[in-house]
């Protein structure tokens, strides 16, 4: 008995052999260079984040600590400990609260070369707006330049972030000294009081 024909026409072709075309290695380029940029870009953010819980608790403690100063001080009145104490959290709490707002300070790397990709350069170093809409275009068009000034760009996004987790990372060491002096802070103002 024959077998019966089976007819490709109306079926779809079998592309399982045929391994999948994802693009050219341009694209896969372009890619990668804006994801570092991208990713780079979230470390900027993520210190700026850290830097501002630092500050918020900051407010939480100064206004606990505000609500008592009274109590505290008046329990200090004969202990010169309490005051040294006290004289060394407050120059620690100001050190972090100086590190974590200088984190937030915009950071601007002037020194490098123009780059299409930085605001301020877009702004004062391409011309009129015709003429950076027109360079942008010609960059673009050019792989090399286009991807000589992305990765540029990443170099000083990076460069930047690196500042800024350099003042976070001061700003958390000053934190936790400050908590140690201030645990032994109220050890103190609790031991003192009992002993009254």
């Amino acid at each position: 008995m024959e077998q019966p024909q089976h007819s490709s026409v109306g079926r779809k072709p079998d592309n399982t052999s045929k391994p999948l075309r994802r693009g050219s290695h341009t694209e896969d380029l372009v890619d990668h260079y804006w994801g570092s940029i991208n990713y780079v870009f979230s470390l900027i953010k993520a210190s700026e984040v850290k830097a501002g819980l630092i500050l918020s608790f900051y407010g939480i403690l100064l206004n606990f600590l505000y609500k008592n100063i009274s109590y505290l001080l008046l329990v200090a009145a004969d202990y010169f400990v309490i005051y040294g104490l006290l004289a060394i959290w407050i120059g620690l709490t100001m050190g972090s609260i100086y590190f974590s707002i200088r984190c937030f300070m915009p950071r601007i790397e002037s020194k490098f070369d123009k780059n299409m990709f930085f605001f301020g350069d877009v702004i004062s170093k391409y011309g009129t707006i015709k003429e950076f809409s027109k360079t942008f275009y010609k960059i673009s068009l050019d792989e090399v330049e286009l991807f000589d000034q992305m990765g540029q760009q990443i170099f000083i996004n990076s460069k930047i972030a690196a500042v800024k987790f350099k003042n976070v990372n001061r700003a958390i060491r000053l934190l936790a000294f400050s908590l140690v002096i201030l645990f032994l802070l109220l050890v103190s103002v609790l031991f003192i009081s009992d002993m009254r």
